[in-house]
């Protein structure tokens, strides 16, 4: 197991994924320059959260087309692990590697603080180890994190299992209020129909220290090398 953290200009958790996954969880990690061409023999790609070309366009719209994408989109093609946070996700969306988009947040402003988040599928590689009807503490900061899917998507989401998380309240309630960005059915990360490509808003990479006084997001690393 090697894990590869790509690095775009513009990224900004890149050393935080590489910290958890290197110094906490004591995996071999190493970072991927946007402009590699090659892999490196890593097997599970992570696309960090971050203003990836400082967000022009759309986030991600650039990214996407960044010469490193093109073996992400062949990994995996071929089943490989690919895990997308925050700008991560937003890319993964651009490139057709997961389904939806991401939108400006209803209130049109930045939003960085704590939610609560709750898996919906506890049989996938990256919640596995989450506690069933455990509401999780992770941070969020974006501005364009409004998951969107049109009504046919929908449906195959919530058919095949791949709404991974919805934003709930402390006590697991998914309700309008708190929905921070106004994300459609409260959808906070998704995956694809192989199950094998995972985006989500929130940063677990932030909550996964205990000098942090919140390790709920090592749920999802404990999960991948479950």
């Amino acid at each position: 197991m090697k894990f590869g953290v790509v690095v775009f200009p513009g990224s900004n958790c890149d050393e935080d994924m590489v910290y958890v996954l290197r110094d906490i969880m004591k995996q071999e990690t190493i970072k991927l320059w946007h402009k590699n061409t090659s892999l490196e023999g890593c097997t599970h790609i992570v696309l960090p959260g971050g203003f990836s070309y400082g967000d022009y366009l759309r986030s991600g719209a650039i990214a996407r087309f960044s010469p490193i994408m093109e073996e992400v989109m062949a990994h995996a093609r071929n089943g490989g692990f690919v895990f997308g946070v925050c700008n991560g996700f937003q890319i993964l969306c651009e490139s057709g590697l997961l389904p939806g988009a991401l939108l400006h947040n209803d209130s049109r402003k930045f939003i960085c603080r704590n939610v609560f988040i709750k898996s919906q599928n506890t049989s996938t590689t990256i919640t596995s180890k989450v506690p069933q009807n455990k509401a999780l503490r992770v941070p969020i900061a974006h501005g364009e994190g409004k998951y969107y899917a049109d009504a046919d998507t929908l449906k195959k989401l919530n058919d095949n299992g791949q709404i991974l998380f919805r934003y709930c309240d402390e006590n697991g309630n998914i309700n309008t209020e708190a929905n921070p960005n106004g994300a459609i059915e409260n959808i906070a990360g998704v995956c694809n129909e192989g199950k094998n490509v995972f985006g989500m808003m929130p940063h677990p990479e932030r909550a996964a220290d205990k000098e942090l006084f919140n390790e709920d997001g090592r749920f999802l690393f404990e999960s991948i090398l479950n």
